[in-house]
């Protein structure tokens, strides 16, 4: 057998030359950092099933977005915890809620700093569905003006991206109309366009006490089976008028995610969810695993995949090691 001429190990050989000819990179400002918000003042208290994350009051909160942007990372996505709960979720309107409070002391601390503010119901129901509820089924057009009402709280505090969360049908478009008529035309909409009903997303309902307090949400989040479904939502999304679109979970639908840029061409966005996040840490903590090089393939694999924007836990131990050069 001849000794061949081409031979891919030459361009392996050193760090440098990896790095060289390296075709995906991540760098801070593609993260997006999520922030589980509660009432209260000095507030830290670590999620159990989340090591490392936590939940913060608003004062804590501005403290760890000015450390975020320090290190590069530029946005963030706002979770609350509140202290009052209904059927209807009528806190998440409120104008002194723990969001729009949130929103007003990031931005006057940052000003530069992207505040994006998840859209749903889910934390601030007494039941833990993501809206109005009747014999025990989620009623998708009753709920959507509540969720106009929550946007443009949003929006007067100064949100900088509003991203609707629910998988309800015409969300897109209900707030898209609710936000123009109201002088927020300028403000762009991040869809949760195929998020799947997972079971990666036990560690964060644990983080905003929001698990479903009867059935679950099969009945309104997609099937995890179904890809050409998780196709038509996202067009649907696109045709109402969303600027950004994500997939949600991550790692179990990069086929998903992959398609959808290369579909749509359009601001991609994945959620690399809480039990992702979980599992990695869990491992490294038994010293199955390297939790650094584990990590940056798993941010590594969503850029690769088609992603613009990586909603992560990971964002500032991520940029921490890029800010070394480690990463």
């Amino acid at each position: 057998m001849p000794f061949p001429s081409v031979r891919p190990r030459r361009l392996r050989r050193t760090p440098f030359l990896r790095e060289m000819v390296r075709e995906t990179s991540v760098e801070a400002s593609d993260l997006i950092a999520p922030l589980f918000i509660v009432p209260g003042e000095r507030v830290e208290r670590e999620v159990a099933s989340m090591p490392g994350q936590h939940q913060l009051s608003v004062d804590s909160a501005v403290k760890r977005c000015q450390r975020l942007g320090d290190l590069g990372v530029r946005s963030v996505l706002l979770f609350a915890i509140p202290d009052f709960k209904d059927e209807i979720g009528s806190s998440a309107w409120h104008p002194q809620g723990v969001i729009p409070k949130a929103i007003k002391a990031i931005k006057a601390a940052l000003p530069e700093l992207v505040v994006i503010t998840d859209l749903c119901f889910c934390e601030y129901t007494s039941h833990g569905h993501c809206g109005i509820m009747k014999d025990g089924e989620l009623q998708n057009d009753a709920t959507l003006p509540n969720l106009v009402k929550q946007a443009l709280v949003h929006a007067d505090a100064g949100a900088d991206i509003i991203a609707p969360s629910g998988m309800l049908d015409g969300m897109i478009a209900a707030l898209r109309h609710g936000l123009d008529e109201s002088g927020f035309s300028h403000l762009p909409l991040m869809s949760y366009a195929a998020k799947f009903a997972s079971a990666f997303y036990g560690p964060f309902r644990d983080a905003v006490q929001s698990a479903p307090e009867y059935g679950d949400r099969r009945s309104y989040q997609m099937d995890p089976a179904n890809f050409n479904e998780a196709m038509r939502e996202v067009e649907l999304d696109i045709e109402q008028g969303a600027d950004i679109v994500m997939v949600k979970p991550g790692l179990a639908f990069l086929d998903v995610l992959r398609a959808v840029k290369e579909r749509f061409q359009m601001p991609t966005a994945v959620y690399n969810v809480s039990g992702e996040y979980a599992m990695v840490k869990a491992a490294a903590q038994n010293g199955w695993i390297d939790e650094q090089r584990i990590m940056l393939e798993i941010l590594t694999s969503f850029k690769r995949a088609g992603a613009d924007l990586i909603i992560t836990y990971f964002a500032e131990a991520f940029a921490a090691l890029r800010n070394k050069g480690l990463a």
